[in-house]
């Protein structure tokens, strides 16, 4: 399976107000692999930051000045990301601006192009209800190194989000599976010997007067909460004290 981890910067947040794409950064990974076939594009976005952005990428006006422009990129960009599944931290903004590139030169959309996408803040916020899922946050709480991060840059981010995502997905995707569900390779065979049961004897532990005493209270406490309508009550024997 071909992912690529995608991840852009703008001169702004807003796309639909004219807002651009200056940099786009791309990490490839085929079968929970990383490939080192990564793609790192700086496009001239034909206009400025706004201050907020700029402080945030600190790409400015100067530096993109010489860069190409998105419609000088457009085909190398697309041949990269064909039929892959595009892995996003917050897809619907990243997909936006490109959606909105794309437009202009009458490309379709991004979608047309991929295989899928998959975005990580989705599945961050269904593992972590309630508490911060930002790249930054799910950094520290998985513990993946991002101290070279004192800029937001779309190359540095991908590749965080890159050991993120395995994090995120390790226990799911930990061993290989073939198409049959089997781990390791497929034409090994693994015999289990069947082992019988009946030989072993179980020792069997009875509940001690005061656990007895404490078990008793306890459901008591419960029936009277509910009005009588414990049904471990009813339904449970008492527990046996030992003798």
């Amino acid at each position: 399976m071909r992912q690529i981890f995608f991840d852009t910067e703008t001169t702004g947040l807003d796309a639909d107000k004219g807002d651009r794409v200056i940099e786009i950064g791309c990490v490839e990974m085929v079968n929970r692999q990383l490939t080192g076939n990564n793609l790192h594009l700086y496009i001239n976005p034909e206009r400025a930051s706004h201050e907020d952005a700029l402080r945030v990428h600190g790409l400015t006006e100067a530096f993109l000045a010489d860069k190409p422009k998105f419609a000088e990129i457009v085909d190398r960009l697309l041949e990269f990301l064909t039929g892959a599944e595009l892995v996003i931290h917050n897809a619907p903004f990243d997909i936006g601006f490109i959606n909105a590139e794309l437009k202009r030169l009458r490309r379709g959309v991004l979608t047309d192009h991929v295989g899928g996408v998959r975005d990580t803040l989705l599945m961050a916020r269904d593992l972590f209800p309630g508490k911060a899922n930002s790249l930054d946050a799910l950094c520290r709480r998985l513990e993946v190194d991002n101290t070279k991060r004192v800029l937001h840059g779309a190359l540095l981010d991908a590749e965080l989000l890159a050991d993120v995502y395995i994090r995120l997905t390790r226990g799911q995707d930990a061993l290989l599976m073939d198409d049959h569900g089997d781990a390791g390779n497929s034409d090994m065979h693994v015999t289990v010997e069947a082992v019988d049961l009946s030989r072993f004897e179980l020792p069997v532990l009875l509940a001690s007067e005061a656990e007895v005493a404490a078990h008793a209270k306890l459901l008591a406490d419960l029936d009277k909460a509910s009005g009588g309508a414990c049904q471990w009550r009813k339904l449970q024997p008492a527990p046996q004290a030992v003798a």
